[in-house]
């Protein structure tokens, strides 16, 4: 798919759709949204209610805009500085996915509407969703692919690991083998395409890549895959952890994004072996590598993102770009002869879930 919109999907009817979920087991309706720290909250509704939801959502506080990765509130931005403020949080009806490791619940992304039914300008997939129209009316389109990275350790007050390695083994995975086939069966039952699961180079680390897609269905089924992945690890009397650093010696989580950009069934990234020497291929990799300390403000904010990009750990420790180079920035994937012009992307290497709750959090 080269466009940068989701494919069209037929129209929801509700009643059906809450009578189809009712009958297969599902009792709650759990509606996402990740909030300016890069943590997923929501609102679980009864699945009786999903008609009444979709036309007038349910009310959540104003405040979760300024919320800090500590659930403290800043009252600091002017016109969120008070307790009084209500939006409504509504379902996308096109995303609601019952959820295989936790069947008495479906999960949709949610969409933060004023009183008045307009959108919210708070409304972090309202902004997305901008900026993807934006590149539309320039005749560009996007895909994105995220890599999870995560801990995978005893559901106990310490770092126990729940494998040992070889990194990249498949000896690693044999210790925690009911917990991946499980992880592999609930993604593609939540319709998540994932194109390789494997123990990484870190502690009991394990790497998710999710298949690329246009920019609002990556965004929407990377939340999910979280979700996932924690309601497998805790079937198995596992923890997972996304933070960027597990232990301070060790190499840390991060959440690679894969970004192509297209005109058309063109990709621009397609440049051969040398990558893209001039166009808007080149030009869209020479944007962010511009701009990539200001993306990194946004992608690797916290303490521990900075800590983990260093050298010698393929975590991107310097501003640069290169074919192929795991300790760049940037690593350009160049097209193949074997994958064809489409495969052709730059990975973003400083970029990790920070705003997930670090190890002592619970799933």
């Amino acid at each position: 798919m080269t466009s940068s919109s989701p494919t069209p999907q037929a129209p929801v009817d509700l009643p059906v759709r809450s009578d189809q979920l009712a009958e297969a087991g599902v009792r709650g309706l759990t509606i996402a949204w990740v909030d300016n720290n890069g943590i997923t909250r929501s609102r679980t509704v009864p699945i009786s209610r999903l008609t009444e939801v979709a036309q007038t959502g349910v009310g959540i506080t104003t405040l979760f805009a300024v919320f800090d990765s500590h659930d403290a509130i800043t009252f600091e931005h002017e016109g969120l500085s008070t307790a009084s403020g209500d939006v409504r949080l509504l379902p996308v009806l096109e995303r609601i996915t019952r959820l295989a490791g936790q069947p008495s619940f479906a999960w949709a992304p949610g969409r933060q509407r004023t009183g008045d039914g307009d959108t919210w300008p708070y409304d972090q997939r309202a902004v997305l969703e901008a900026q993807v129209q934006r590149a539309a009316a320039v005749g560009l389109g996007f895909r994105f692919g995220y890599e999870l990275e995560f801990f995978v350790g005893r559901d106990t007050d310490a770092i126990e690991p729940a494998h040992h390695g070889p990194a990249y083994s498949a000896q690693a995975l044999l210790e925690c083998d009911e917990f991946a086939a499980a992880l592999l069966g609930d993604l593609a039952d939540n319709g998540l395409q994932v194109g390789q699961l494997h123990a990484e180079y870190g502690l009991a680390q394990v790497e998710v890549s999710l298949a690329a897609s246009d920019p609002l269905s990556a965004a929407d089924g990377h939340v999910l895959a979280r979700q996932t992945i924690r309601a497998a690890a805790r079937r198995h009397g596992l923890r997972v952890s996304f933070a960027p650093l597990i232990t301070i010696e060790g190499a840390g989580n991060g959440c690679h994004i894969h970004s192509s950009v297209w005109r058309g069934e063109q990709n621009l990234l397609d440049g051969g072996q040398a990558g893209p020497q001039d166009g808007s291929g080149a030009s869209y990799v020479a944007g962010l590598l511009r701009d990539l300390p200001a993306i990194v403000g946004l992608t690797a904010p916290s303490v521990p993102s900075l800590t983990r990009l260093r050298p010698g750990y393929f975590a991107s420790a310097y501003a640069f770009w290169g074919v192929q180079n795991r300790e760049a920035a940037l690593r350009y994937v160049p097209s193949s002869s074997l994958l064809g012009a489409g495969s052709a992307n730059v990975e973003l290497k400083p970029s990790d879930a920070s705003g997930i709750r670090i190890w002592r959090s619970r799933c």
